[in-house]
């Protein structure tokens, strides 16, 4: 109102110096009949006159000095929740998952299942506002699979989330499928498996949606992939982890790779290895895609300034070192200012995170004329305390209503122990009092199509008020569980943290809830023996998992999935390519697959071997 104010008494003629009280009193008295000869001239005046802002995006190119700038009409102050460029391109990609071997450490060759055969698969790259277009090809013998977009919002396309027997059926050996979606945000993510254990055996890759940032750089180096990596199949891990519910504990990685590789225990293998150019400010784009483990990363002698977490632009901040829960993403800056030499990039795992690993991921980071040697520098002092969600500031400040906490917000425990499933008394881990089994046969979408609301009670569905716009959740470890950190990933949604602490929460812990613009991002920390607070808005229709990222857990059932505004969903049109997954897979099934399913069906096997000493290919 003020601005227009000011227009009309300019366009009037009028002095713009009388006192508020004096302009109040002339548009009191000529507004309503000024108005009709005003509104043209200001209507026309703002065709001709972009506001400030505009003039600036119009004016501003994405470079080394302009980060924050991106297109006309869209720069790093844009809530990307509510608009995005149209630009109208397609990008496509063909990718085919075969059984293959690899080395990724010089150990020795093991079965691996890789995409393009490559580990990590190929990094899918798109712009803000793109259409992705993605064939997936299973040419693996005796698995299924389906690819799950992490992170990817999916607005109003639920069905094309990747999550078996959730949103789609698996894909059988033998066929294909093609994912399209919009990418309505930018950042950094990954790409993987959601079918069993399978992106424990390399079924992953990364994506890079180009967009603003919130500071500039020079030169971007890509994505950085930090994984467990075991010298059995990940099914065999898998199965010999659910011994822990009979009193073993659960497998120990063998090495940690970075880019896909590391060197072994033996001296075999390969560092990656990193170039820097002397006075440049490079961006490094960091994804744990761990089975098991979180991580501690630190280059030495350098710091890393944050300038994204998962797909969320931040405040940036600057810190020697970070911790990266599974299926986490921090977008950094690194600054070439030290003197030329070689520089150990360390990722170990997060002992504070209850992590374990037999390696240790280092990885050669080397300022451009210096040779390449082995480093001889030392870690940053001051490690991490704790396993900790960092108390981030999201660029793009937005709040949470908090009236409707206390009313609403609901408890989802996090147990383990016996639990009754296929006839058998076995030890799982359970969320919400049930350990989630689905058939990827016969997703959730698939209930929903046909009008059936008969859900198994196995599927571990909550259906979201749709009368409501936000939705609140305290995820609480039971007292009696095991004090272990769990990632919590959310599909479809960046959460909002309200909060995090010790012990069982209670109306004490109120106070300590942040409302007014907290952390958001798409896995956060549920520390063991604590609880997590989270909100997000229903503002997306769907069937969204949200589970642990722990692969072993999420096999034993830690997984919730929230139905919302259902009535909305965007189903599959009758006779479309998503239906031919589901006739294909379930003929496949008819005919005795080599493994059937013997787990939660979102990581397979169920119930294990325990001996687990199969190879699942």
């Amino acid at each position: 109102m003020k601005s227009f104010l000011a227009l009309a008494v300019s366009l009037l003629g009028l002095s713009a110096t009388p006192v508020a009280g004096e302009v109040q009193y002339l548009w009191g008295e000529y507004g309503a009949r000024m108005e009709k000869r005003i509104a043209p001239a200001v209507e026309k005046r703002s065709e001709l006159v972009p506001r400030l802002e505009e003039r600036q995006a119009l004016a501003c190119a994405n470079g080394p000095t302009s980060r924050n700038c991106w297109s006309s009409g869209f720069n790093i102050n844009t809530n990307m929740y509510q608009s995005w460029p149209n630009t109208g391109r397609i990008v496509s990609y063909d990718l085919s998952i075969t059984n293959t071997t690899c080395n990724p450490d010089g150990h020795g060759a093991r079965v691996c299942l890789l995409i393009n055969n490559k580990l990590p698969g190929p990094v899918i790259i798109a712009n803000w506002g793109d259409t992705l277009r993605i064939t997936i090809r299973n040419k693996m013998q005796h698995n299924g699979t389906s690819i799950h977009w992490h992170g990817l919002r999916q607005l109003n396309s639920n069905i094309q989330d990747g999550a078996n027997g959730v949103t789609e059926c698996a894909l059988a050996p033998g066929d294909a499928k093609t994912y399209q979606f919009r990418a309505t945000e930018y950042g950094t993510s990954w790409y993987h498996s959601h079918f069993s254990g399978q992106y424990g055996d390399g079924v992953i890759g990364t994506i890079i949606i180009n967009g603003p940032a919130t500071a500039n750089y020079d030169i971007d180096l890509g994505t950085y992939t930090l994984s467990d990596w075991y010298y059995i199949t990940s099914f065999q891990a898998g199965a010999r982890a659910f011994n822990f519910g009979l009193g073993g504990p659960p497998p120990t990685g063998d090495n940690i790779l970075i880019n896909g590789t590391n060197k072994n225990a033996q001296g075999g293998g390969a560092y990656s290895k990193v170039t820097l150019t002397p006075g440049k400010t490079h961006r490094l784009r960091l994804i744990n895609t761990a089975v098991d483990a979180s991580m501690r990363v630190a280059l030495d002698n350098h710091t890393f300034t944050v300038i994204a977490n998962d797909f969320v632009p931040v405040v940036p901040y600057t810190t020697n070192w970070i911790q990266i829960g599974i299926g986490q993403r921090y977008d950094v800056l690194i600054t070439a200012n030290k003197t030329s030499g070689n520089y150990w990039f360390r990722s170990d795992v997060e002992p504070n995170c209850q992590s374990a690993n037999n390696g240790a991921g280092r990885a050669i980071f080397t300022y451009q004329g210096a040779t390449v040697a082995d480093p001889t520098t030392s870690p940053p002092i001051n490690p991490p305390t704790g396993c900790n969600n960092p108390a981030s500031t999201p660029k793009i400040a937005l709040n949470v209503p908090s009236a409707q906490f206390a009313s609403q917000a609901q408890t989802l425990p996090v147990a383990f122990g016996p639990v009754v499933t296929n006839g058998q008394n076995v030890v799982l881990w359970t969320i919400n009092g049930t350990s989630m089994i689905v058939d990827p046969g016969k997703p959730t979408i698939k209930y929903i199509a046909e009008h059936n609301t008969s859900y198994p009670t196995s599927y571990n569905l909550v259906e979201v008020p749709s009368s409501s716009q936000w939705t609140y959740w305290i995820v609480q470890q039971a007292a009696t569980a095991p004090p272990i950190a769990h990632p919590i990933h959310l599909h479809g949604h960046d959460f909002f943290i309200l909060g995090t602490g010790s012990g069982q929460f209670s109306s004490s812990n109120l106070g300590q809830l942040t409302f007014t613009n907290p952390p958001r991002r798409d896995v956060a920390f549920l520390p063991g023996g604590g609880w997590l607070v989270l909100a997000y808005p229903t503002d997306n229709p769907g069937a969204w998992l949200m589970h642990c990222h722990i692969a072993f857990h999420v096999s034993m059932g830690l997984s919730v999935q929230f139905l919302e505004r259902k009535s909305e969903i965007s189903l599959p049109a009758v006779n479309s390519e998503w239906y031919n997954t589901c006739t294909n897979w379930n003929n496949y099934q008819r005919n005795k697959p080599v493994y059937p399913q013997d787990d939660s069906g979102l990581k397979k096997r169920w119930p294990p071997v325990v001996g687990g000493e199969f190879s699942g290919v």
